[in-house]
């Protein structure tokens, strides 16, 4: 598995994506709806001396609260169901089935500390 982003869920995108960008100084990305979560939005950032992305997530039906900013850390991987099953023996739970998306394969468990960990992997 290769860690590739950390995503963080946000109260106000537009407001978020105006901070990181102006502010922070960092390389808008893009954003886009989440599948899978009905009218969610992402969008992403990078700094030019890093080659981690920063993800930041709002959804529609959010109970957002402080505290609760860290949404998940992402892994890329070559087999998501053979890392889910192997992570889930080493003590990590499931947090939503398998999922085929048309531009990926993901699958989500939480560590032992309840942290949501995303596996995914691109279709052929």
């Amino acid at each position: 598995m290769k860690f590739t982003y950390t995503g963080i869920e946000v109260k106000d995108l537009d407001r978020s994506i105006a901070f990181y960008r102006d502010v922070i100084g960092m390389e808008y990305l893009g954003r886009h709806k989440v599948e899978g979560t009905g009218a969610g939005e992402v969008a992403a950032f990078k700094d030019k001396d890093s080659p981690h992305v920063l993800e930041l997530n709002w959804y529609t039906n959010s109970k957002y609260r402080e505290g609760s900013e860290l949404d998940h850390l992402a892994f890329e991987c070559q087999d998501v169901r053979r890392e889910v099953e192997r992570l889930i023996k080493a003590g990590a739970t499931m947090a939503r089935p398998v999922e085929v998306r048309p531009k990926y394969v993901v699958g989500f468990v939480k560590d032992p500390n309840g942290i949501w960990l995303e596996l995914y992997q691109e279709r052929a």
